[in-house]
């Protein structure tokens, strides 16, 4: 054991003693370092034996030959090539030739799959990005039809969030075999829209806002967007980075039941999210996204630039940590996290409001709900885990309602 004898106390004081200001904070700065690294690396071994038990769980499915209709989006790069290779997949598993249904201008992911239910198709795949998903989920939610991904767009955080594959085949074999969870929808409505589907409520499944957020979506150019990805946003954004702030009343019901009712409120962006994480980012690291609940988060900055940086840097603290909140010190940022099953939110002036990154009309009033377990997503991991029955004697209606 040691000990700390006068000799030893008097050189620990003495080495201390010499240590300046600046090789303080850079120690502390070392030692910070070395903690982050630290949960990274064990981050990055923990994906990699996820990654491995999923190879494992999808290669040990059995396929469903049920009558699927995928849901294809033909604007994106490559769809043709992809919509025969999904057909030839199908074929060499013997499942029946399925339907395909191409997505327009005037005919929405949502108004395909509830033509694809129409004419009698039990799975409905969505082939696309974010928002084609989005769309498609609109028409599946509530009607227990299963719901499967296969991701070809820019981020596609929807698959990311819930583990399903990138790989064509991967994604592939997961749609056309059992294993399915139900997981949370939102809705978004604008009562004061002159439109009715705004009225009505857009679904969605990721994050939804109204703000800074939805002005960035708005601001993004389509072409950047096609070339740099997700970072074409951060380009729009730093064009508006000081536009004047919203100001508006927001209520907020909780789990309980209650409404907590906050005036006057000034903001930067109302984020509501039914999962937290986009890329490198966890904006809400308690979302669920079977918790019938939706994470409600209120950002603000104040002093320019440096509140910025401020919260750019809590964000990234949150992220690390994986938890919500603010570094201990910080200043000039805001961060106001609550949970809750519902959200009215009226605005001074009128503002963009977005949905899993699709932009919808500006407008003063934004209504918020949360449409607990209301659909079925094929996924990875066994039905069991999921609490998913695994009776097969009705492929789909059994198994995965």
């Amino acid at each position: 054991m040691c000990k700390f004898t006068p000799f030893a106390i008097l050189v620990y004081m003495n080495f201390f003693d010499g240590i300046s200001g600046l090789e303080w904070l850079a120690i502390i700065a070392l030692i910070a370092a070395v903690i982050i690294v630290w949960r990274l690396i064990l981050r990055a071994i923990a994906h990699m034996r996820h990654r491995q038990e999923e190879i494992s769980a999808i290669n040990s499915r059995r396929n469903d030959p049920a009558e699927y209709a995928f849901i294809v989006n033909p604007s994106k790069p490559g769809a043709q090539q992809i919509t025969e290779h999904i057909l030839a997949f199908c074929r060499a598993q013997g499942v029946p030739e399925p339907l395909i249904i191409e997505t327009q201008l005037d005919k929405d992911g949502e108004a395909c799959a509830q033509e694809a239910i129409a004419r009698g198709a039990q799975v409905i795949v969505a082939v696309g990005g974010d928002g084609t998903v989005r769309t498609v989920a609109a028409g599946v939610e509530g009607t227990n039809h299963p719901l499967a991904v296969i991701p070809i767009g820019t981020a596609n955080l929807f698959a990311r969030n819930l583990g399903i594959p990138l790989k064509l085949d991967d994604a592939l074999r997961v749609a056309l075999s059992h294993g399915s969870r139900r997981v949370d929808m939102g809705c978004m409505s604008l009562p004061d829209s002159h439109r009715a589907k705004d009225r009505r409520g857009h679904g969605f499944l990721l994050i939804s806002g109204i703000g800074f957020d939805a002005t960035m979506m708005a601001a993004t150019d389509p072409r950047l967007k096609g070339r740099m990805g997700w970072l074409a946003y951060g380009v729009a954004g730093m064009k508006h980075l000081f536009d004047r702030k919203q100001i508006g009343t927001i209520a907020i019901t909780d789990r309980d039941g209650d409404i907590h009712t906050f005036r006057d409120v000034q903001f930067r962006t109302f984020l509501v999210g039914n999962c937290g994480a986009i890329p490198m980012v966890s904006l809400m690291p308690e979302a669920d996204y079977s918790d019938g609940l939706l994470d409600f988060e209120l950002l603000d900055t104040d002093g320019g630039i440096i509140g910025w940086a401020n919260l750019a840097q809590d964000l990234f603290y949150q992220t690390i940590w994986g938890r919500s909140g603010k570094r201990l010190g910080s200043v000039g940022s805001t961060m106001d996290h609550m949970q809750g099953t519902h959200a009215e939110i009226w605005l001074n002036h009128s503002a963009y409001a977005e949905v899993d990154g699709d932009l919808l009309s500006q407008t003063k009033h934004v209504s918020i709900e949360v449409h607990h377990r209301s659909l079925i997503v094929r996924v990875p991991r066994k039905p069991a885990q999921f609490g998913v029955s695994t009776s097969t004697s009705l492929s789909v209606s059994k198994s995965e309602q």
